[in-house]
């Protein structure tokens, strides 16, 4: 086993997959060497160069997964110790293996937990390497997108991680002005990523390309200008082309959530449209005499998480929205609003009784200060 570590021949694919094996199934004492061959092969400074050899040779999935997690612990833990040169060549690797797997429906298929394993190789990357070593990964992950739709598809997935590790999952791994720097970069170049994003939904008839663009573009909402929300046809786009198919409606909702919890005076127009739009729509998809309750117990876990969305949507439109609501050309959709808000409020899910009882808590309050006030 120990021949692993020895650098200076050959690497052995088939040994590797052995010493694999024996941690799975050998006995006791081999697990244990085995183990400690494997610990200390992903701890050698020099593991990292093996890791082509291995993905381009070996057929075994868990050879091949092993070989990725010796790459990212060498991103992760020793990236800034590798010289200039090895990094570009991990990196070009790295999108090589990327657009190798998401070239065609059947090999990504075939290969999708590779693929999302080195989607997230790529974004540990890119925490290290963009935008200073890297400028022109936004044009490029966009023009790659252009020539077919299962690697766009594949980038939307890479976008999308992109956004959660510099926006939700970046304070313990990068400095703060690391963060502010690819916050700022990102808001920049934006604008490609919204066209892009743009050019799936008006054209695309791929559902699933379609779901994972919603998905990313959700990701985006509650940090990009207004202007690309208000004053573009997104908005329009998602209450009458998608909040209406059922495969995309909690996307679709989940975004209108998103855009429904901002506050700004000057687009009232927009949230009056989003609102009586929603309500529109679920009159026809959950008719108001429904026992929502008891329809939760026996529903689809798709369907379960529409529920739970409508009870996010509610209670963050209702907070930032009230008084807009409270218009007498809105009495009645706020009416309908607020008793389907009571019927999920009544559901015997603990997050959604959560959602509702803080905004019930809220609602509460203002109306005892209102009541009050001399």
């Amino acid at each position: 086993m120990e021949r692993l570590l020895d650098f200076s021949q050959e690497f052995d694919v088939n040994l590797l997959q052995q010493v694999l094996m024996a941690l799975n199934t050998g006995s006791p004492q081999e697990r244990a060497q085995a183990n400690n061959v494997l610990t200390s092969l992903k701890e050698n400074v020099e593991a990292w160069r093996v890791v082509g050899n291995i993905l381009d040779k070996s057929k075994d999935p868990s050879t091949k997964f092993f070989a990725l997690q010796i790459l990212e612990d060498a991103i992760k833990y020793r990236w800034m110790a590798l010289p200039k040169d090895q990094r570009e060549g991990i990196r070009n690797y790295t999108v090589k293996k990327i657009i190798e797997y998401s070239k065609d429906e059947a090999t990504m298929n075939n290969e999708k937990m590779f693929v999302r394993k080195l989607n997230l190789i790529l974004v540990h990357i890119l925490k290290q390497e963009w935008p200073h070593n890297w400028p022109n990964f936004i044009p490029e992950i966009v023009n790659s997108s252009t020539s077919g739709e299962v690697i766009c598809e594949n980038n939307m997935h890479i976008l999308k991680l992109l956004s959660e590790e510099v926006f939700d999952f970046s304070k313990e791994e990068m400095t703060t002005d690391k963060v502010r720097t690819m916050k700022q970069q990102l808001n920049s170049e934006f604008k490609q990523i919204f066209e892009l994003c743009q050019l799936v939904l008006n054209q695309s008839q791929r559902p699933s390309l379609v779901l994972i663009t919603l998905q990313t573009l959700l990701r985006f909402l509650s940090w990009i200008p207004l202007g690309y929300i208000f004053e573009t046809p997104l908005v329009n786009q998602l209450l009458t082309k998608f909040l209406p198919v059922r495969q995309f409606r909690n996307a679709t909702l989940a975004c209108l959530t998103e855009i429904g919890s901002l506050t700004q005076a000057s687009y009232n127009h927009v949230f009056q449209n989003i609102f009586t739009s929603l309500i529109r729509n679920l009159v026809t998809t959950l008719p108001p005499e429904t026992n929502i309750a008891a329809a939760y117990e026996t529903a689809q876990e798709f369907d379960c998480l529409y529920i739970q969305g409508l009870s996010l949507f509610f209670s963050g439109f209702f907070t930032a929205h009230l008084e807009l609501l409270e218009k007498p050309e809105n009495h009645g959709d706020t009416i309908t609003a607020m008793m389907y808000f009571v019927n999920i409020s009544m559901v015997d899910d603990k997050e959604i009784f959560k959602i509702c009882l803080e905004y019930w808590n809220k609602f509460a309050n203002e109306l005892y200060r209102t009541e009050c006030a001399p």
